[in-house]
């Protein structure tokens, strides 16, 4: 246990950052993201773009699968939906970032809870399969629409904001990561109220929860809608990133994607969504490294992309055998040895 840690209230004991300690190490690293783009090359802020946005989007699903119970394949379609909103809104009413990004949630959010509807009656495997069939309608909706642009998709102008074009990965960068923050943020602090705390008794156990007076049906509603919207900003966010919005930008190969994030990172927890989503972002790279240094590497690197989903799925049958809580549980327990050091057994 650690010493100077009474708490003297509820409110002290529920406080999301309850130490000086994690007040330090929040300061740093809000200090390191801030100074992180003038020192990076555009490779790597191109890359934490990327990882930006897919925190964003595992963090979403965590609510609804970490945190609810609830088994999702549908995020990447979630996602499609609010990408789509915002190229949409972008190339033919011009209208503002702000807008367009809450406008993409919203959208995704309708779609979430709409195909959140059966998942009063089924759950498990029979709702990851309602949420494939989902996945699949959105991706025929992308493909047939005039308004989506059919197969050849939408393409849209750099961002802009405060005047300024966003159009590089530096000047992105203040755009999307702030975004994620806020975002993370708001997850942390969901847990913390009434509807959190029905969340995870949802998940623990739904028919005691019922009994409690949790109206299922409402919550897990609500957890498909705020998981959706996550998406769907995700997805905006993805949409002003590369400019270019396809059918074949959300395959379902994404939405496992984002299922093995939580599953490595940790599910029911805010950081194993972060771990997790950088982790699975950084993998398929730092393989690209190395086999570039390997004889032949050059080569090597053309037969990398199939192998993709055989170390997603080998990643996620090893965590779930070996470390079934994820990166999380192992950041705690060095946590745990530090608490403690030098004065341990």
């Amino acid at each position: 246990m650690r010493i100077g840690t009474l708490k003297e209230s509820y409110i002290a004991d529920a406080a999301l950052f309850d130490s000086r300690t994690q007040r330090a190490w929040l300061a740093v690293a809000a200090a390191l993201l801030v100074l992180f783009p003038f020192m990076a090359s555009d490779y790597w802020l191109y890359m934490a773009c990327l990882v930006a946005i897919n925190v964003a989007s595992a963090a979403g699903l965590n609510i609804l699968t970490g945190y609810t119970g609830l088994v999702s394949l549908g995020q990447a379609a979630f996602m499609g939906l609010g990408a789509y909103t915002v190229a949409i809104l972008q190339a033919r009413w011009g209208t503002p970032l702000a807008l367009n990004l809450l406008a993409g949630g919203a959208v995704a959010m309708i779609g979430g809870v709409i195909v959140g509807i059966p998942s009063l009656r089924v759950k498990g495997l029979y709702l990851a399969i309602a949420t494939i069939a989902a996945s699949f309608i959105a991706h025929s909706l992308f493909s047939n629409l005039t308004i989506t642009g059919g197969t050849a998709g939408l393409s849209m102008q750099p961002a802009r904001a405060f005047g300024i074009d966003l159009d590089t990965s530096f000047r992105i960068y203040w755009l999307i990561v702030p975004v994620t923050v806020l975002m993370l943020l708001g997850a942390a602090n969901l847990f913390r109220t009434r509807i959190g705390r029905a969340f995870i008794a949802i998940r623990d156990r739904d028919i005691s929860a019922e009994v409690l007076g949790i109206p299922l049906l409402r919550y897990k509603l609500l957890s498909f809608g705020l998981s959706s919207f996550y998406a769907g900003v995700a997805g905006g966010l993805w949409a002003y990133f590369f400019r270019v919005v396809t059918p074949e930008s959300f395959p379902l190969t994404m939405s496992i994607f984002f299922l093995a994030a939580i599953i490595v990172g940790g599910m029911g927890s805010i950081l194993g969504g972060i771990l997790g989503a950088a982790f699975m972002t950084m993998v398929p790279e730092l393989l690209k490294l190395v086999v570039a240094l390997l004889p032949g590497g050059t080569e090597l690197v053309v037969f990398l992309s199939p192998l993709r989903l055989v170390v997603f799925g080998a990643l996620i049958i090893g965590f779930l055998v070996f470390e079934p809580l994820g990166l999380a549980e192992m950041w705690r327990r060095v946590r745990r040895f530090f608490h403690l050091w030098p004065f341990r057994n």
